[in-house]
């Protein structure tokens, strides 16, 4: 093949949105979806219908679910940021580990694209043994690249004030 060929067929397939990179028909161009801010977003811990939060060998776990409420898609991509908060909601020492959980293997950090009403979702897991236990009563949570937070009724003993949390994915992390 010559070499204006080579570049004619190049130019063809970047008309036709092969080397296009990441996006697809399914997935807007990252450069024109925004980021999800905290106020278009409903974040609720979320059972997904599967009845009880996660229970087993003094682990107790749920899931973080982060609805787009906006009219509009946008962007999440990452592990959210969490905190404790005790009564009054004084800050507790909150000790985040990022990655696989006890209930769920970790899906990797990948954007997210959530469409309105879409969720995203995040497996949260911590123990409960009473070792220098934290008595939490709120859980504030950052969304991926945010600066604010909500705050969730939280009334959980956290070991250590260790939270375990999966990257937020587009469907709730497999358990088992």
């Amino acid at each position: 093949m010559t070499t204006a060929a080579t570049a004619a067929a190049a130019a063809a397939l970047l008309a036709g949105g092969i080397a296009a990179g990441t996006a697809n028909a399914a997935e807007p161009a990252a450069a024109a979806t925004p980021t999800c801010a905290v106020s278009g977003l409903r974040i609720t811990l979320d059972d997904n219908g599967n009845g009880p939060a996660q229970h087993g060998m003094n682990h107790e776990g749920t899931y973080l679910r982060f609805k787009n409420t906006t009219g509009t898609t946008c962007a999440l991509r990452g592990y959210p940021g969490l905190g404790l908060e005790k009564a009054g909601h004084a800050k507790a020492a909150t000790d985040v580990r990022w990655g696989s959980t006890y209930f769920a293997q970790d899906p990797g950090k990948k954007t997210v694209y959530l469409k309105s009403d879409a969720s995203a979702w995040a497996d949260l897991v911590w123990t409960h043994t009473g070792a220098n236990a934290v008595h939490a009563k709120y859980l504030e949570v950052t969304p991926p690249a945010a600066t604010a937070h909500r705050t969730l009724a939280f009334d959980k003993i956290v070991d250590n004030g260790t939270l375990n949390v999966t990257s937020l994915s587009a469907t709730p992390p497999a358990t088992g």
